[in-house]
């Protein structure tokens, strides 16, 4: 029986070694996807323009002023103000239609300068804010500084962060223990047992992930709409947020519910059962795909089924290790251990080559290009991802292609039992650093995409050049030099100061 447990394990290393080149190739194939170029994915909305523009001198106040983005965005309650030069707030009204933010100005306007703070949701579930000046009349000579800061915080609180994780933690576990139980354990009574063992803790995970998929809902309204906590008592917070911010956790738990309903106590399960455990692991993990980066990226429908395809591998991957953790010890006792971790990893090192190309897809399309990848904070926690990952899989490489072959070429019992101890540390060591994978995660979700330090039309960016033509000064302002359109501005004067257009009526 050890002659042929060994030569399995052999037949399938060899296996295993193949898919692994392969991992490798795709691995090649995705780098040269995320180092090719890309346009932006624009995942973060952006101020196009408004009316009036930054820094415009009317001679009547508006009546309405008006906001441009690139994309859909979300109104917030209570986020819109407009005040006076000395930081009095005029009565005003606002409201949103798909891209455009109208702001109607409805008290008494004082001549002077005026701004206007505005704060929305992006597309991608993610706050953005600014401030627009303009005057009547002429600009003020004073303007209170308190005014014309963004009103939005865009750094995702840590308990929202760390909650996130909890999320996904629970979430992966879940489901992957469970495909685990039903995949790749044998359909032998002697494996009744580490089914039951993993039976709770598919349960204990997926209370914890439904529980901090929904604790995460009234977080996120705050830090979206940027509210203090006692706003959570009031029915218009709960109604600005997006459906998917409550469809999501929905889709968690209606997923979660089905995987426990149908997992058995012990026995392995027939074919009914095992298919709703997998359609229930399903829909738990495409859930998350319909909101954030990958909800507002193009093209969408490939960028989400790229999300599901990463989630579902990451599950597969770590609730299999959190599995075999669980019930290797046992396993080793016997001749199953070798099987079912043969099993494994030929599937874990084919969700390690998904893994590798569905990161660098979405990597590729929500930074868009390669500044976004070391000049953005969504770039650099990224590549902190990468490494802790890279972690993961040399601690990957070391189980499959060292300690495996070890356990299957074992002879005796005891030397089994020693070699599956050091296993069993080793896949734990690699859980955990997959746990700190999921960490940095629930970072990366709240990020943007964009490049620090990019100017919109928010902030009146731009650069400005004076040039002289014969006897006429020119002054050349392009704005908001940034990705989207431009506004070229040509102010001319002659010699003594006036206006001119540079060439002669016509007699």
């Amino acid at each position: 029986m050890t002659r042929t447990l060994a030569g399995h394990v052999g037949v399938r290393s060899v296996f295993v070694r193949s898919v692994f080149v392969r991992s490798v190739l795709l691995l090649a194939v995705a780098v040269g996807l995320v180092l090719g170029s890309a346009g932006s994915a624009a995942a973060h909305a952006n101020l196009l323009s408004t009316d009036p523009a930054e820094g415009a001198v009317l001679e009547t106040a508006p009546e309405r002023v008006t906001f441009t983005f690139d994309e859909s965005v979300i109104g917030v309650p209570a986020g819109i103000k407009v005040f006076d030069a000395t930081g009095a707030e005029i009565a005003s009204s606002a409201s949103v239609d798909a891209s455009r933010l109208f702001v109607d100005i409805d008290g008494e306007v004082p001549d002077g300068t005026l701004v206007v703070l505005w704060r929305l949701v992006s597309e991608d579930g993610h706050p953005i804010g600014g401030s627009l000046s303009f005057a009547v009349g002429a600009p003020s000579a004073v303007v209170d500084v308190s005014t014309t800061g963004a009103d939005a915080d865009t750094d995702a609180p840590l308990l929202l962060v760390a909650v996130r994780a909890i999320g996904y933690l629970g979430l992966l576990v879940a489901a992957g223990a469970a495909v685990f139980s039903v995949l790749f354990l044998p359909r032998d009574v002697g494996a009744d047992t580490s089914r039951a063992r993993l039976r709770p803790v598919v349960r204990v995970a997926a209370v914890v992930a439904v529980l901090a998929w929904w604790s995460a809902v009234p977080m996120i309204a705050l830090y979206q709409l940027g509210l203090p906590a006692s706003a959570l008592t009031e029915w218009s917070t709960w109604t600005a947020l997006a459906p998917a911010e409550y469809a999501v956790p929905a889709g968690v738990t209606l997923g979660l519910g089905l995987l426990v309903g149908a997992l058995p106590a012990r026995s392995a399960p027939g074919r009914a059962r095992a298919a709703l455990v997998l359609a229930g692991a399903l829909v738990a993990l495409a859930a998350p795909a319909f909101t954030g980066h990958t909800r507002a990226t193009s093209p969408e429908a490939l960028v989400m089924g790229v999300d599901v395809l990463h989630l579902v591998a990451g599950a597969v991957w770590l609730g299999g290790l959190v599995a075999i953790g669980t019930v290797l010890g046992e396993l080793a006792r016997g001749d199953l251990g070798g099987v079912v971790l043969a099993r494994f990893s030929t599937c874990a090192a084919g969700a390690l080559a998904v893994l590798v190309v569905a990161g660098s897809v979405l990597a590729w399309r929500i930074a868009g290009t390669w500044d976004a990848l070391v000049d953005s904070g969504y770039g650099v926690v990224l590549l902190v991802k990468v490494l802790v990952a890279l972690v993961a899989v040399a601690i990957a490489g070391w189980n499959r292609y060292s300690l495996l072959p070890r356990l299957g070429e074992a002879s005796r019992s005891k030397d089994r039992r020693r070699v599956a101890a050091l296993l069993l540390r080793s896949t734990r060591a690699e859980a955990g650093v997959l746990v700190a994978v999921l960490l940095v995660t629930g970072v990366l979700v709240d990020r943007s995409p964009e490049v620090d330090g990019a100017a919109g039309v928010a902030s009146g960016a731009g650069v400005t050049e004076d040039v002289r033509l014969g006897d006429i000064s020119a002054e050349l302002t392009l704005e908001p030099l940034a990705v989207g359109p431009n506004t070229l501005t040509i102010a001319m004067v002659d010699d003594a100061g006036e206006p001119t257009e540079g060439y002669g009526a016509p007699g």
